[in-house]
C-alpha cells in the first residue's frame, strides 16, 4: 500500500494551472469549492440556464459554459454522472483539448470501460474521496478531510501523479491519507460495493430482517427500531474503530449472539452470489446492461424506486423518522 499525506505533497505544480470542475452535484460543488478555498484557480462548467448555473455563481464561484470551461482549463475534472460522461466528452470537451491537458475523474467508470479515450498526449488521472460530497466539504470546513484514492491512467506528461496529488490534497484528501491505487481496481470495487455490500445487500438485508419480524406478529414500527434504526449505531462504531472495538460495545448477548449466528444468514451462498456479482463487473455485463437501462429513460430503475417508495419498512420508517423528529417534511 503507497498512501500520500499533506507533507508528501507538494501544491506548487498545481498553483498556475487552471482547473475545470465539469458538474455541481454532491461532489462537484464539494470539491471545487474546497480547491478554490485552498487557492487554486478553478472554474465550473455547467450546463447555462440549468439548476447548478445560479448555485454555482451564488457560491461565488467563477461558472462558465461547458465549452468554455474545456477552452480555458489545463485540468479538466469530469464530476458529471457516470451516464452522461461520454457524451458531454465527446460534444463539448474533446474538441477544446490541448496536448498537454489532464482529463481527471472521481470514479474510473468511463475510462476503465472505454466510453472515454482521450488521445496518447493527453493525462488520465483520478483523486476520489471515499465519502460523500458532503462530508468532503464537512470535513474540509472542519480542517480535516477524508481519506481518498489516487491513479494514474495515461502520463505523457511524466508528472500526472503529482498533479492528482495536488488537486487532492487542496481538497482536503491528503489530511487522512489518500491511497494509490488504478482506474480499474478502483472502477471494479466501487462497483462490487455498491452492489453487494452497502446499498444493494446491505437495504436487503435490512428488509428481509424487518420482513421476518412483522410476519411474526410483531409491532412494525419495533421491527423497524431493531432492524433498519439501529444500523447507523452500530456502523458508526465499525467506522470509528472496526469490529472489534463494536463487538466490545455492545452486550455479551449480542456479542455471542451474533458471532455463532452471522454465518447462517450470510454465508456460502450469498459470498457465491457475490461472486457472480464481481463477474458481471468485470466481465462487462453490467456495464452494458447499465447502458441499455440509459437507454430507455431509467423505465426499470423508476419502476423499482416506485416499488421501493412503496415498501412497508419505508412508509413505517417515514412514519417513525417523523415522530422521532429525526426526518423534516420536504
Amino acid at each position: 500500500m503507497k498512501m500520500y499525506y499533506d507533507d508528501d505533497v507538494n501544491t506548487d505544480i498545481i498553483a498556475d494551472k487552471t482547473i475545470a470542475v465539469m458538474g455541481y452535484g454532491s461532489q462537484g460543488r464539494a470539491q471545487s469549492r474546497n480547491m478554490a478555498d485552498s487557492g487554486l484557480n478553478v472554474i465550473v462548467g455547467l450546463r447555462e440556464g440549468g439548476n447548478s448555473f445560479q448555485l454555482a455563481k451564488d457560491d461565488g464561484m467563477n461558472v462558465m459554459s461547458i465549452e468554455d470551461a474545456a477552452k480555458n482549463a489545463d485540468i479538466i475534472h469530469i464530476l458529471l454522472p457516470d451516464e452522461i460522461q461520454a457524451k458531454v466528452y465527446e460534444d463539448q470537451i474533446k474538441p477544446y483539448l490541448e496536448s498537454g491537458n489532464t482529463i481527471s475523474f472521481s470514479h474510473g467508470y468511463n475510462i476503465h470501460f472505454g466510453l472515454i479515450a482521450p488521445p496518447e498526449d493527453v493525462n488520465i488521472v483520478m483523486f476520489a474521496p471515499k465519502g460523500p460530497g458532503s462530508m468532503v466539504r464537512r470535513t474540509y470546513l472542519e480542517g480535516f478531510g477524508i481519506p481518498g484514492l489516487v491513479a494514474v491512467e495515461q502520463d505523457p506528461s511524466g508528472d500526472a501523479l503529482q498533479l492528482a496529488l495536488g488537486m487532492a490534497k487542496a481538497a482536503g484528501f491528503t489530511k487522512a491519507g489518500v491511497i494509490e491505487t488504478t482506474f480499474k481496481e478502483e472502477t471494479e470495487t466501487d462497483l462490487f460495493g455498491e452492489q453487494a455490500v452497502l446499498c444493494g445487500g446491505l437495504t436487503e438485508l435490512i428488509k428481509s430482517g424487518f420482513e421476518t419480524l412483522v410476519e411474526a406478529g410483531y409491532q412494525p414500527e419495533i421491527a423497524y427500531f431493531e432492524t433498519c434504526h439501529e444500523v447507523k449505531l452500530i456502523v458508526d462504531l465499525i467506522y470509528e474503530k472496526g469490529f472489534a472495538s463494536m463487538w466490545r460495545d455492545v452486550s455479551n448477548t449480542a456479542e455471542y449472539g451474533g458471532l455463532t449466528r452471522r454465518s447462517s444468514v450470510i454465508g456460502e451462498e450469498s459470498k457465491k452470489a457475490m461472486k457472480e456479482v464481481l463477474k458481471q463487473i468485470q466481465d462487462g455485463s453490467f456495464k452494458k446492461e447499465f447502458a441499455d437501462e440509459y437507454a430507455t429513460d431509467f423505465s426499470n430503475l423508476k419502476e423499482m424506486r416506485d416499488a421501493e417508495n412503496a415498501e412497508e419498512i419505508e412508509v413505517v420508517g417515514t412514519r417513525l423518522r417523523k415522530a422521532c423528529g429525526l426526518q423534516k417534511d420536504d
